[in-house]
């Protein structure tokens, strides 16, 4: 059952990746209103408690508004996003990418988004049908697998090992393939706060705004917090931090309408999903 919300509290989402480091680390740098309530988590989690009610806005894969229209609106101006490569959402593969087909492939069960653009991939643009698996991508299932869909930190590791001979950027894929930018994550508000709560709502959407621009100009001392996280290089942090961005612009919001054609295509998403339902605070 869904809790009550309150006009002063907002439970927001927030993915615990360093790809959200430029809106999340200018965050935390202001002092906290009172009743504005955080939870970090994997976009799987995040997706499943905004589902539930258990949050009232939040950074979630733009799969979980395909799948759930009807509880959500998008925030305008925010996403998390790639005009091509994104460096933190890739396919690892023992093989060539065309000798998948019927091979085990294992999919990360962190974030739907990608899941389903694996699948895109795969079977619209590489004309291949694997097995799919779905697990722990750092345990030892991925020995037993042909490739590996690794997302967000976990992708940025096994990179940095590099025991895989093909590394497949589905960000990069999907540009090729569509001439589109890829959207992996919406900034969604559940209908009924923007609803009972217009006023707070536009206060947060501001506030994140401020933390982004804050965060485009401080991209060096951001880089520093988040590399050690990883482990990586703050030179490499700050090259993968520079190719993510966090606007939904015209072209964004037509590439989240392409990628949710297809997955109503395929039945992996509501048709009520589109046209999207863009929140307007006029």
């Amino acid at each position: 059952m869904n809790k009550q919300v309150t006009s002063d509290i907002v439970r927001i989402g927030m993915v615990n990746y360093i790809n959200v480091a430029p809106i999340y680390e200018p965050w935390k740098r202001r002092e906290a209103e009172v009743g504005w309530n955080v939870v970090e988590a994997i976009p799987s989690k995040l997706n499943r408690m905004l589902a539930e009610g258990e949050l009232d806005l939040g950074f979630v894969s733009c799969y979980e508004y395909g799948a759930h229209p009807e509880l959500y609106r998008i925030l305008p101006d925010l996403s998390i996003s790639a005009n091509g490569p994104v460096g933190s959402v890739f396919l690892f593969s023992r093989v060539p990418v065309k000798k998948l087909d019927g091979q085990r492939v294992l999919l990360t069960s962190q974030s739907e988004t990608s899941v389903s653009l694996t699948k895109v991939a795969l079977e619209e643009f590489f004309n291949v049908q694997p097995e799919y698996v779905t697990g722990e991508v750092m345990s030892e299932l991925r020995d037993e697998c042909a490739a590996v869909l690794a997302i967000g930190d976990d992708a940025l590791r096994l990179a940095q090992e590099g025991n895989f001979s093909h590394q497949l950027d589905l960000g990069e894929v999907w540009k090729k393939n569509t001439g589109l930018p890829f959207v992996f994550a919406v900034c969604a508000v559940r209908e009924e706060f923007c609803q009972q709560n217009p006023l707070l709502l536009s206060m947060v959407h501001k506030r994140l705004l401020e933390c982004r621009s804050e965060g485009n100009s401080r991209l060096d001392d951001i880089c520093k917090i988040a590399a050690p996280k990883i482990p990586m290089e703050v030179d490499r942090c700050k090259a993968y931090l520079k190719g993510i961005q966090y606007d939904l612009d015209e072209k964004k919001r037509e590439a989240l309408e392409q990628f949710f054609s297809y997955l109503i295509k395929r039945g992996d998403a509501s048709p009520g999903a589109l046209p999207l339902k863009v929140h307007s605070f006029t």
